[in-house]
């Protein structure tokens, strides 16, 4: 999908709509626990400001449910972007209507302003044609670079590039690499190609391996999915997670990618504990699971496996965690696998993390510096990664 980007146009002087994610996590007093989103807008914004842009950026931020409501406001990103780029952010009162309209209308070349958050607007999430057309009078020039929605056809995202027509719509550079990594991936992919999921459903992510086993050479499957395809093979998984639903799917997909060529690579031993709960007594457990205990995370040799499997590895892309690594000890499985891409990756792989759970374990590690590409967009990534269209990119300007 090779799409023009904000260096194949003249911003000079031109009003430029661009929609960045700043879907930033806040805590209780409204503060930024993370703005690593607000960083990987910066190329952009940067390149923009600095060939004489008259910038207007646009984002959500959270689930207002079209209703003001301040705990979402963009404010804190607005600030925040004011800080890192040591000019003088405004932050509109809202994202259309006339006083809006005034402040865009005043701005000089190299300024910026942020609207206040689209789906204050239940117009964003409806895709609304009028709602699509305000937002669209604003500008001249439309940049998309929110790949954490660019599955969703919202106005901001399809409504206004449409409404301006060919010529004037384009990707920034994050969408530009989110879809030079993912894109690559799927496309032509360095062998051997290693795939890891994990997460808690199968039915999260049945897209995925479909998709997938024609094209990777082995799947990892962890986290609370493993244990459908455990009881599916008719092993007693206790407490477990299970999706009784799925485990048809889950033996389907086995045999489909033996037929194929996959190896698909579940994990060998599990710690579990009668208890999801912090420090919760746990041990080692193969085969059969007593009926009280349930799964919470791979074991040992299952760590060490995964990390044979992923040693030689050139193409690896992840997602989802190994278990309940959001608390100890149940954290050591995804912390093993990120270390073991961490090392591929040092020995020539291209990793490509799928956002999520998967980006955040990875930042909890300090080890976002170790991987070739982290995504900014969880279920976009999962989406791609199943082969899905993305209308809101296919609509840019392509690149002849």
């Amino acid at each position: 999908m090779a799409k023009k980007t904000i260096s194949d146009i003249d911003v000079k002087g031109q009003r430029v709509f661009m929609r960045v994610d700043f879907n930033v996590p806040l805590d209780k007093d409204c503060n930024i626990t993370n703005y690593r989103r607000i960083q990987m807008a910066l190329p952009s914004i940067k390149k923009a400001l600095d060939g004489g842009a008259r910038l207007i950026l646009a984002s959500h931020l959270g689930r207002p449910k079209g209703e003001r409501n301040d705990k979402f406001s963009l404010a804190p990103a607005a600030k925040r972007l004011g800080e890192l780029l040591g000019l003088d952010v405004k932050l509109a009162p809202d994202c259309v209507g006339p006083e809006v309209k005034a402040m865009v209308d005043k701005l000089k070349d190299g300024e910026v302003i942020v609207l206040e958050n689209l789906r204050f607007h239940k117009g964003e999430t409806k895709n609304d044609s009028e709602f699509a057309g305000q937002l669209a009078d604003l500008a001249d020039v439309y940049v998309n670079d929110a790949f954490g929605t660019a599955h969703r056809e919202h106005a901001s995202m399809f409504g206004v590039p449409s409404a301006l027509g060919t010529g004037r719509r384009v990707c920034g550079f994050l969408i530009e690499k989110e879809l030079k990594y993912l894109g690559d991936a799927l496309a032509e992919p360095q062998k051997p190609f290693v795939a890891i999921l994990g997460g808690a459903k199968v039915s999260d992510k049945i897209s995925v391996i479909e998709n997938l086993i024609g094209k990777v050479d082995r799947i990892l499957i962890g986290g609370g999915m493993a244990y459908t395809f455990f009881k599916a093979q008719g092993y007693e998984i206790g407490q477990s997670i299970c999706e009784e639903d799925k485990m048809e799917v889950a033996s389907g997909l086995l045999a489909t990618a033996r037929t194929q060529g996959c190896e698909i690579v579940l994990p060998v031993d599990n710690i579990i504990a009668r208890e999801c709960k912090a420090n919760a007594e746990n041990e080692v457990n193969t085969g059969d699971m007593p009926s009280d205990w349930q799964g919470l995370d791979i074991g040992p040799e299952t760590r060490k496996l995964f990390a044979d499997k992923i040693a030689d590895a050139k193409t690896i892309v992840w997602n989802g965690p190994m278990g309940v690594f959001e608390m100890e000890p149940f954290d050591v499985g995804t912390k093993a696998v990120a270390e073991a891409i961490a090392e591929a990756t040092d020995n020539g792989a291209v990793s490509i993390i799928g956002g999520g759970d998967s980006a955040a374990a990875v930042a909890q590690l300090g080890l976002e510096d170790c991987m070739s590409h982290i995504s900014t967009g969880g279920g976009a990534s999962l989406e791609f990664l199943e082969g899905k269209k993305f209308t809101c990119l296919e609509i840019l300007d392509d690149r002849e």
